[in-house]
């Protein structure tokens, strides 16, 4: 679900990378600001801790200067730098096996506004459950989920993202959401 940038936007981002690939540090953070958020919160769903997904993210940035200069003009920015993200998020999955931090649940799964303190605390708990269930995940899984069901990616960009079959993602996202079917059967 992402959308589409105005031509100017786009016209402005391309000039901003051709200026950033040149060593223009000036251009290369005005994209740093232009989508950090959005690369963070990617970050923060995929590792399910907010000072990690930091690192992570600050990682891919500085990784992302290093191969500016490699980047292939007629691609997209956001595409290929979220293809970074996700790569030092997924080998950071790789390294440890997840654990279920519950203070850094996805803010979707717990939303602000309650009808009652009961139902906050129920949707607190079932947010809790879903962070557990999704520690249970490989890496792979977790990630192909994680683009799709919060991020809203098709299976043909989480495909190009992760480097990876059309099919292989498919296979992932519908294990993850059997696994994930099955774990929270008691929210259902």
């Amino acid at each position: 679900m992402t959308e589409r940038a105005p031509e100017g936007a786009r016209t402005d981002e391309a000039l901003l990378v051709v200026r950033a690939g040149e060593g223009d540090e000036d251009a290369f953070e005005t994209l740093v600001r232009r989508h950090s958020p959005a690369m963070l919160q990617l970050a923060v769903r995929l590792l399910g801790d907010r000072a990690d997904a930091e690192d992570a993210v600050q990682d891919a940035f500085v990784s992302a200067w290093r191969k500016l200069p490699e980047f292939r003009r007629d691609a997209s920015f956001h595409t290929w730098l979220h293809r970074i993200v996700t790569n030092r998020c997924l080998n950071r999955l790789r390294s440890r096996r997840p654990a279920a931090d519950l203070d850094s649940v996805p803010e979707q799964a717990a939303p602000e506004h309650q009808a009652s303190p009961v139902r906050a605390v129920e949707s607190r708990a079932a947010a809790d459950a879903l962070a557990e269930a999704m520690a249970g995940l490989s890496p792979e899984q977790r990630v192909c989920w994680v683009l799709r069901e919060m991020q809203g990616l098709s299976y043909e960009s989480i495909a190009e993202t992760v480097g990876i079959s059309l099919q292989a993602v498919r296979g992932r996202v519908f294990r993850a959401r059997r696994y994930l079917t099955e774990a929270m059967s008691a929210w259902r």
